[in-house]
C-alpha cells in the first residue's frame, strides 16, 4: 500500500495514519533528505526483525534513529559536550548522522557493542513530522541500492518491497546521496563517512 504525503507540507491526517500503523508493529518505507529507508517504532521487536530479514543483516549491524528535533537528540543520547551540541543544532536538519553514547531510553537490543547509537535529523518534513507525532525517534535502515541507481522512485519501491512492508510513504522521487557520519563517542571525533554534509568545521 502506498500513501502519498506532500514532501514539504505533510498532511496531518496522513501522518496520523502512518503513526497508527507504526504503533501497531507496522513496518514502513519512508523518505529522508537523501534516500528512502525502512522505518519502525523503537518498541517493535517484530518490525525490527523484519528489517533484518529483508536486508539479510547480521544482528550486530546497527540501525539508525531519526529524531524530530534536538530535544529528542538530548533525550536518547548522553555525554554530548555543550560546544558540540551547539554546533550540531546549527547544522540540523541536514545530511548528517552522529554517533553518541546511548541514554537509558534506548532498549539494550538496539545498542552497539559499545552502547552507542547513530542519530540523525534529516532535511525531510515527512520524516521529522512522523518522529514528532510518535513522540520518539523512528528506528530506520536504508533501502538497498542498485549501483547504477540515481533516484528512489516510490512506485519502483512498491514493486520491489510492497509485499514485504505494510506501507510505503510516497514523498516523491529522491535523488540519492549519502549523509556524512561522525562518531563522537571517542575522545576525539572520528569521520566514518564524508557525504554531502560539510565537515570542515571539525578541523
Amino acid at each position: 500500500m502506498i500513501v502519498d504525503i506532500h514532501p514539504e507540507t505533510p498532511q496531518a491526517r496522513k501522518i496520523a495514519q502512518v503513526v497508527e500503523l507504526l504503533k501497531n508493529d507496522g513496518l514502513i518505507i519512508m523518505p529522508t533528505g537523501t534516500s528512502y529507508v525502512f522505518g519502525c517504532a523503537i518498541s517493535s521487536k517484530q518490525a525490527m526483525k523484519r528489517i533484518y530479514q529483508i536486508k539479510e543483516m547480521e544482528k550486530n549491524q546497527p540501525l539508525t534513529f531519526i529524531c524530530s528535533d534536538t530535544r529528542q537528540f538530548e533525550q536518547y543520547t548522553k555525554g554530548i559536550p555543550n560546544p558540540v551540541f551547539r554546533k550540531i543544532r546549527s547544522l540540523l536538519p541536514g545530511p548528517y548522522t552522529f554517533i553518541f553514547q546511548a541514554s537509558k531510553l534506548i532498549p539494550k537490543t538496539l545498542l552497539s557493542p559499545r552502547a552507542t547509537i547513530g542519530v540523525k535529523m534529516p532535511n525531510s518534513p515527512i520524516a521529522l513530522s512522523l518522529a514528532e507525532a510518535m513522540n520518539e525517534p523512528i528506528v530506520t535502515s536504508s533501502v538497498p541500492l542498485d549501483p547504477e541507481q540515481e533516484y528512489f522512485i516510490p512506485w519502483y519501491l512498491e514493486e520491489e518491497y510492497g509485499n514485504q512492508v505494510d506501507l510505503i510513504v510516497d514523498g516523491g522521487e529522491v535523488f540519492i546521496s549519502e549523509s556524512s557520519i561522525v562518531d563522537f563517542s571517542h575522545e576525539s571525533p572520528q569521520i566514518i563517512r564524508q557525504g554531502t554534509g560539510n565537515l570542515d568545521w571539525l578541523e
